[in-house]
């Protein structure tokens, strides 16, 4: 029996220390749902699950590319369709313009209106989405995907749709105030009509595929939020386990280290 080395007690003190600061890290892990508080929790688990998160913000980004690319051709497509009703009526004009029982005059009045449908359709391929036109013969790239084997970002092209073409100047530029010019004028209409068919159908095509893509973009993102939950997000009912545990082995810590502090007592009764 020793009184100036109570290795009882520095045993029960070291042991206490374990366990409130394991305490400690299960109420920091339970009050911030991370497993994750600190580096020396788990480092090689904090860079994998930095580099998930990073992979996951650069998918989001790809999304809202991809979204803003769908409503940038579906305002593409809604201009299309105004201008297919305008063709639609500039082809009726041209034929109504070849009725052998109408004079010039009446042509003259006829051909009023097709200017004016003409011009609508001129004005139609100066619009922009943004700042940017909506109608050009550039293709415009999408960036699709932030990762790839190579390093290098994806991106899909979606082919440009041009309004100043000649296939609708032709149709614009044409008149119907004689039946030999709405004879002309409905040929070059029902070019015009089959070229927006083409871009209808172009601008439809580039809506389902950038569709396909941002769905394939969700279940990516799922799926890396799922791994980076499985490496940093704490299980409650699994830590609340522990934290019962570690606040158990602390109250019976801080009592055995006083009944330790307490035994060198005894050696006083050697000394009556």
């Amino acid at each position: 029996m020793v009184i100036n080395t109570n290795v009882s007690a520095q045993s029960s003190s070291r042991l206490l220390a374990d366990s409130s600061s394991m305490l400690a890290k299960s109420l920091a892990r339970l009050s911030s749902g991370s497993k994750i508080n600190s580096p020396e929790d788990d480092a090689g688990g904090l860079a994998v699950s930095i580099r998930f998160d990073a992979t996951v913000h650069r998918t989001n980004a790809a999304q809202n590319n991809i979204n803003n690319a769908v409503s940038f051709t579906q305002t593409q497509d809604g201009f299309l369709q105004k201008v297919g009703k305008a063709l639609d009526r500039m082809s009726e004009l041209s034929i109504l313009s070849q009725d052998v029982t109408k004079s010039n005059s009446d042509r003259s009045l006829y051909d009023s209106e097709f200017q004016t449908l003409a011009s609508y359709i001129t004005n139609t391929a100066s619009k922009d989405y943004n700042g940017v036109s909506l109608f050009t013969s550039t293709a415009l790239s999408v960036t699709t995907d932030g990762d790839t084997n190579t390093g290098t970002a994806n991106a899909f092209s979606m082919t440009g749709i041009n309004l100043a073409a000649s296939t609708y100047t032709g149709a614009t530029g044409s008149a119907v105030s004689t039946t030999t010019a709405a004879a002309s004028a409905l040929t070059a209409v029902k070019a015009a009509i089959t070229q927006l068919a083409t871009d209808r159908a172009t601008a439809g095509s580039s809506i389902a595929r950038l569709t396909y893509t941002n769905e394939q973009l969700s279940i990516l993102k799922d799926n890396l939020s799922a791994s980076s939950s499985r490496i940093k997000d704490v299980d409650v009912a699994e830590e609340s386990t522990s934290f019962a545990r570690y606040n158990i082995l602390v109250q019976a810590g801080t009592a055995m280290l006083a009944q330790a502090n307490a035994t060198p007592n005894s050696s006083l009764r050697l000394l009556q």
